[in-house]
Order: structure tokens, then C-alpha cells, then sequence
């Protein structure tokens, strides 16, 4: 009986100890449930409020002023520093960098009032054609490095702008053609078809700086170590090619998820935590980054010139 007893209370210890460690786990599994549910309250408060809304959608259009404002800084610079070239790629690149950042700061400042535009297309188009014009200004620095590598390979450039100028092309009337449906029928598939088109554009974008960009940079590699400016040029090549392709890759996966999703769409006000992260990543951060990279000015015209023999 003894014996028995004593089994009995180890019994009955094991049990006790079990049950403590059963509480103990589905407490923290608790705290831990509570700490998401008021992460998950804490951005949906911060979405739903039209206080948060509007502080999120003006902190977006400071940073886009500002960088617009560093972009028409650089352009004067150079301006300056020779103003007797016309407008030169760079100067056209610091020209579009403007505009494009400039136009987002000023949609983001009356950003509630675009939301209630009418008829709805309004609103497809002032969100729609800063994203059309942030590719045609990558694409311009593409189009730049495109021909510094077949120049240097003594391969004929003549075909590289009106390839630029008819993808630029294609690609505005394909949207304006969208725009036109969406207003005639204003239906879910197109929008869907819109966000997918754009998509597209951007993983096109991402290919050719990861194309031209990786073959610059591997062609500068083989360059002699003593030449002049050779590590520097690498250096910058390099970085602005990982910029723009991430960028341009992360706004294609956004862009994807956001045409079948409703809770990534970034067309509406309510989303504006995801908005500040997506336009953070894409273009902002991006812009920023590549023209301080990009900051060297061109160097000074010499005092002694060739002159046409006449």
C-alpha cells in the first residue's frame, strides 16, 4: 500500500508539473496573439484615419519637392558649367527628374481631392502618368549607356534613339488606349489589364539596365587598371544598374500583386502606409540615390579648341 501511495503522488506531481508547463506555453501563445492583434489594430487605425492619411500623403510630397528641388539644382549647375552645349542627355535626365518628382509632390499635396475626381479616369491618369514619365527618364539613361558601349566597340549607334523614341512611343499609346476603354467601360478586367501592361514595362525597363548596365561594367572591368577614372566609372555603373534594376523589379512585383489584390492596391486612400513604403522603394530612395552618384559635373571646355579649316 505504501509502494502504491508513493506512485500515486509521483503521479499526481508529473501531472501538476505537465499542467504548469500547458499554462505557462498557452500564455505566451496568448501575449503572443495580443502583441499581433495590436500591430494588426495599430495599422489599421493608422490606414482608417484621415489625420494619418493626409500626414502620410504630405511627409511623400515633401520628399518628392525636395528631390525635385536637387534635381533643378544639378540642371542649373551644369547649365552653367557649359552653357554653350544645348540639352545634352544629362541635362535632359536632371530636366525629366524634375518634372516627374515635381508633378508627384504636387499630387500628393491634394492627394484626398484627386480621389474624388470625376469622371474616375481622372484619377487613373494624374496617378498613372508620373509612373510613365519616371520610365521614359530611366530609359533615357539606358539609352545613354547603350551608346557609350557600341561607340566604344565601334558598333554604329544611328538606330539606338528611334528605338527609344518608338518604344517611348508604343508604350504612351497603349496606355492612352487603356485610359480610353477604362473610361468607355470603366470594368475590374481593365484596370487589371492596365496594372499588368504597366507590369510589363517596368520588367522591361529592369532587363535593359541589367542588359546595357552589366555590359558596360564588364566592358569597363577589362579596361587597363591605370586608366584614368576607370575604378570610379565602375564603381558608379555598378551601383546605379543595382538601383534601377531593383526598383524597377520591385515596382513590377507590386504592380502584379496589386492588379489581382485588393489589399495592395495603391490607388485608394486608405492604404497609405503601403503607399509611403512603395513609392519609398521605387522612386524616391532610387531618385535620390542616383543622382547623388550622378552628381559629377561635366568637365570645362578647353581654351584651346580645333576650328573648322575653312
Amino acid at each position: 500500500m505504501r509502494i502504491g501511495g508513493v506512485e500515486v503522488m509521483r503521479f499526481a506531481s508529473e501531472m501538476m508539473s505537465s499542467s504548469s508547463l500547458s499554462s505557462s506555453s498557452s500564455s505566451s501563445s496568448a501575449v503572443e496573439m495580443l502583441n499581433l492583434k495590436e500591430a494588426s489594430n495599430w495599422w489599421s487605425d493608422v490606414n482608417e484615419s484621415p489625420i494619418w492619411q493626409d500626414r502620410i500623403f504630405h511627409v511623400l510630397a515633401v520628399l518628392y519637392g525636395i528631390v525635385s528641388v536637387v534635381a533643378v539644382i544639378q540642371l542649373v549647375r551644369i547649365q552653367l558649367r557649359v552653357p554653350e552645349y544645348g540639352w545634352t542627355t544629362q541635362k535632359v535626365f536632371h530636366f525629366l527628374n524634375f518634372v516627374v518628382n515635381g508633378v508627384r509632390a504636387v499630387v500628393f499635396v491634394f492627394r484626398r481631392n484627386v480621389q474624388f475626381m470625376h469622371p474616375e479616369i481622372l484619377q487613373h491618369i494624374l496617378l498613372d502618368i508620373p509612373s510613365l514619365a519616371f520610365f521614359t527618364t530611366y530609359a533615357l539613361l539606358v539609352l545613354f549607356w547603350a551608346e557609350i558601349y557600341y561607340q566604344a566597340r565601334a558598333v554604329s549607334t544611328d538606330g539606338l534613339r528611334p528605338s527609344f523614341f518608338t518604344i517611348n512611343a508604343v508604350v504612351y499609346v497603349v496606355q492612352i488606349a487603356l485610359w480610353l476603354v477604362l473610361w468607355w467601360k470603366p470594368v475590374r478586367i481593365m484596370i487589371i489589364l492596365s496594372k499588368m501592361f504597366f507590369a510589363g514595362v517596368s520588367l522591361f525597363a529592369a532587363l535593359g539596365f541589367l542588359l546595357y548596365g552589366g555590359r558596360l561594367f564588364l566592358m569597363l572591368q577589362r579596361f587597363p587598371v591605370e586608366s584614368k577614372g576607370r575604378r570610379k566609372k565602375l564603381q558608379e555603373v555598378g551601383y546605379v544598374t543595382t538601383i534601377c534594376f531593383t526598383c524597377f523589379l520591385i515596382r513590377c512585383i507590386m504592380m502584379c500583386f496589386a492588379a489581382f489584390d485588393e489589399g495592395a492596391n495603391l490607388d485608394v486612400l486608405d492604404h497609405p502606409i503601403l503607399n509611403f513604403i512603395y513609392y519609398l522603394l521605387v522612386e524616391i530612395l532610387p531618385s535620390s540615390l542616383v543622382l547623388f552618384i550622378l552628381r559629377k559635373l561635366p568637365p570645362k571646355r578647353g581654351i584651346t579648341q580645333y576650328h573648322q579649316i575653312r
